[in-house]
């Protein structure tokens, strides 16, 4: 079975209730339909029914059938679709392709053609092909849908100045002079009203435009246009809609094989693939919504045969091509709607609409219906993603594919756009820069890009300018090399290290390695990141590493020393300081409190913990070779990142730092902040200290350095939001709930962590019900104290006169997290009907 098509147990759709032996079978299923599933289903259908008479006045169709598509879109689709919350319809996506369609062979046989594409989709979602469609380019896909929106834009605007328009882009500029030469005043003083009311709504400000904003401002824009233009008596061309009687249904295709192939295929892709990218989308939409009600993943392969099914449906009965469409889809979602039983009333509402408020649809200028679609339109041409192409430096396929759709048309356009996005990835996979330049005696020998049999010249030429017995670093900056290039790589390092030169092979990744490292590499193995060490020594780097001075070496155990006391929850042998309490699940190890057996990998050494080396004498980060790793590191940053960052460093030197916000975490090795938030320098002001604590202001044994940051934070750099921090395997909970004999010698560990001891009072419920994880219980009382202690620290920050201050002005927010590093996922602090919740934080693609 694919990967995408659910089990039936697991549709909400198809729900088995089970009654007990030997007794009647339940009665009928009554329909249930939830509140907010109707909300929405209005709500859509007050978009949709505008949308759709003017998508039908834009392709040239009978009115009727933008009517038809939208109701047998919301009906068929949406209920055999795989995507629950997609709504299907009429899309201005097709609008293009369907005004040329009629053109040329009528509306009889476009609506045969229709058919024609449904049948082919219905064959796709049966080979389970739907996921391919993914693999075009979203260069292609949003160049396709720029073209499509100026085409649009452009035919409208002649509707809108009151003309009509021609049939193709270059035919339309040329006429526009003319046209601007001949201006109706009645249709444009609408179509203006039509624009003004759409792009103002939206905006209303305050709490009566809050409540205002819940009517779609599509039907706000036409009513309102409607209901001027009739109070003025102005006389324009207004919607017709014939008698169902003469409704044109499917004929016979009529024109050459070839020809109606071509319709049929064009059709068929531009239905398929913005169904499916809007099936993703939506997908996406959902995860990022707030609170339950999520209806799992669509089914792609499904909602091919929905779709495929409703254009059947559709051509069958006179209707226009249905695909997703993203308006109606997005304000399904944000409107609250839970099950396919939104998109399904929509299309019930429409066809209600259809039958019996034909009097009232009849009163809308057409200048109305071709000023809102020449906004869709031109909002097609999104610059959203013109930034995002750019910054994929996919600028030239999107500028390609819309300037021939536009041109020529979508299938060609498509087809041109594909050989482009082909050729621009033939030239990437083949254009790879080969530099060498001599620093204090080294030599480095940088590799941008693939090594392919291509550069071998151009390779053999730069490391053939390192002289013999020389030092010799050859960075690899790319993911493929073929085996000319290895082969060649590999002879010159032979020689070179043959005639006492020494070679060091490096990269980006750790695993942008050739094969074969001890062959290529007379280094140590230590200073080989993705090396063996052939003592036998555990390797604890992973591939995914992006640091590079994360070491492999055999743990060396810390000498007893037998003069220092381990603290409550600690263990003989370490010094914890900053973040000393590096235990997964709060385990205590052998050797450590880290529960690793010693300092040398993955919750080794926290900033500012001390060990010595039995004998030597030596600062821990000196290795047995007296090479340094922290000289490494450093190295390897002024080598690889710092000419990334020296650009956006010179200017934070010059401007000065204005972090957005101050977090406030704890000290452990394992909490990296800037990995958590994905942030950069500038970003975070950051402090840090054992147990993420913040004691509150004049506490007995206060710490006023924590105090200080928050206020500098505040007061002077004006942080808009502080973050309290805590996270899993946290050794000072552990230390907290362990430390249970009051007559200690009081430690400066054991002074610190008394700021502690009312997160132990709000753990027992003192101060108000304990915070909880979404999903699951805490794995066991040091979790408990540690989604306890990020509530109570968050409680001591609105104690200090400077946030106080702050949050009443409303210029400031607190956040509490919680970081699970075994799972490696960010739980955010939320409140639910007065009791605190820890939700997990998604995956999504927060810029749609």
């Amino acid at each position: 079975m694919s990967a995408c098509v659910p089990a039936r147990a697991a549709d909400a759709d198809h729900t088995e209730r089970a009654h007990p032996p030997h007794s009647p079978p339940p009665g009928p299923r009554r329909l249930r339909i939830a509140s907010a599933d109707m909300s929405a289903a209005v709500a859509v259908f007050l978009i949709a029914l505008p949308l759709s008479l003017g998508i039908a006045l834009a392709t040239g169709a009978p009115l009727q059938a933008g009517l038809v598509a939208a109701a047998v879109g919301g009906i068929v689709a949406g209920r055999i679709g795989g995507s629950p919350l997609q709504v299907s319809g009429p899309a201005a996506g097709l609008t293009v392709v369907t005004a040329d369609l009629i053109q040329q062979y009528g509306w009889r046989t476009t609506c045969a053609i229709t058919v024609l594409a449904g049948l082919v989709q219905i064959g796709l979602g049966c080979l389970r092909v739907a996921r391919g469609a993914l693999a075009v380019s979203p260069a292609i896909v949003h160049g396709m849908l720029a073209g499509i929106g100026v085409t649009i834009a452009v035919a409208q605007l002649h509707i809108v100045l009151g003309g009509t328009p021609q049939s193709s882009v270059p035919d339309n500029l040329r006429a526009l002079p003319a046209q601007l030469a001949d201006l109706h005043p009645a249709s444009l003083s609408v179509s203006l009203l039509t624009l003004t009311l759409l792009l103002l709504w939206p905006r209303l400000p305050g709490r009566p435009g809050r409540l205002l904003r819940v009517i779609p401002a599509a039907l706000v824009a036409v009513a309102g246009a409607t209901a001027i233009a009739a109070a003025a008596g102005l006389v324009l061309p207004k919607v017709d809609l014939p008698s169902w009687r003469n409704h044109a249904l499917a004929g016979l295709p009529e024109g050459p094989a070839l020809g109606l192939a071509a319709a049929v295929l064009t059709t068929t892709l531009v239905c398929s693939v913005q169904s499916l990218l809007g099936a993703v989308a939506v997908d996406k939409l959902v995860s990022a919504r707030p609170g339950p009600g999520h209806t799992g993943r669509s089914d792609l392969d499904r909602e091919l045969l929905g779709q495929g099914t409703a254009n059947i449906a559709s051509g069958s009965l006179g209707g226009l091509p249905v695909a997703g469409v993203a308006v109606r889809s997005s304000a399904n979602v944000h409107a609250g709607a839970v099950s396919r039983n939104s998109t399904m009333l929509h299309g019930v509402l429409v066809v209600a609409a259809a039958l019996l408020m034909v009097p009232l649809l009849e009163c809308i200028p057409l200048a109305s219906l071709a000023a809102l679609v020449m906004a869709v339109g031109v909002q097609m041409v999104s610059l959203h993603h013109i930034r995002t192409v750019t910054r994929h430096r996919e600028v030239l396929v999107y500028v390609v594919t819309t300037l021939c759709v536009v041109s020529l048309g979508v299938l060609e356009g498509v087809a041109l756009g594909i050989a482009v996005a082909v050729g621009v990835a033939l030239h990437r996979l083949t254009r790879t820069r080969i530099t060498h330049q001599e620093e204090e005696g080294v030599h480095h020998v940088h590799v941008r890009g693939q090594l392919t049999f291509l550069a071998v010249p151009r390779l053999s030429r730069a490391l053939h300018l390192v002289p013999r017995s020389a030092r010799a670093v050859v960075a690899l900056d790319g993911s493929f090399m073929d085996h000319a290039a290895f082969e060649a790589l590999q002879d010159w390092q032979s020689t070179h290290t043959t005639g006492g030169g020494t070679v060091e092979i490096t990269g980006r990744r750790a695993d942008l390695r050739i094969a074969e490292p001890a062959a290529l590499s007379s280094a140590h193995p230590a200073d080989v990141p993705g090396a063996t060490d052939p003592s036998g020594a555990d390797c604890r780097c992973r591939p995914w590493t992006a640091w590079r001075n994360h070491q492999c070496e055999r743990p060396r155990p810390l000498p007893d020393t037998g003069h220092r006391s381990a603290p409550a929850g600690g263990t003989a042998g370490t010094d914890r300081t900053a973040g000393g309490a590096n235990r997964p699940d709060g385990a205590n190890g052998p050797n450590g409190a880290d529960g690793t057996g010693g300092p040398g990998g993955p919750g080794g050494p926290a900033d500012g913990e001390r060990r010595t080396d039995e004998g030597a004498g030596a600062p821990g980060w000196l290795d047995s070779t007296g090479g340094s790793r922290l000289v490494r590191g450093i190295s390897t940053f002024q080598r690889n990142t710092a000419p990334l960052v020296r650009g956006e460093l010179a200017r934070l030197a010059r401007e000065g730092q204005r972090p957005a916000q101050l977090f406030l975490t704890c000290a452990d090795s394992r909490v990296v902040t800037s990995m958590i938030t994905s942030s950069g320098p500038g970003d975070l002001f950051v402090v840090r200290n054992v147990g993420n604590l913040v004691p509150p202001p004049g506490a007995e044994s206060g710490d006023d350095s924590v105090a200080a940051a928050i206020e500098y934070a505040v007061d002077v750099l004006a942080v808009r939001s502080i973050t309290v921090c805590g996270h899993s395997g946290c050794g000072a909970m552990q230390a907290l709930l362990d430390d249970t004999e009051p007559g200690c010698a009081l430690t400066p560990l054991r002074r610190w962590l008394r700021h502690g001891q009312p997160s132990l009072q709000r753990m027992a419920g003192v101060g108000g019900p304990p915070a909880r994880l979404t999903g699951r219980a805490p794995a066991d009382a040091a979790e408990t104290l540690s989604l306890a202690n990020v509530v109570q620290q968050l409680e001591h920050l609105r104690a200090h006169e400077s946030v106080a201050r702050a949050l009443q002005d409303g210029a400031l927010e607190l956040h509490g997290l919680y970081f699970h590093v075994g799972e490696a996922q960010a739980y955010l602090l939320t409140e639910r009907d007065e009791e605190r919740v820890f939700d997990r934080v998604r995956a999504v693609d927060l810029a749609r």
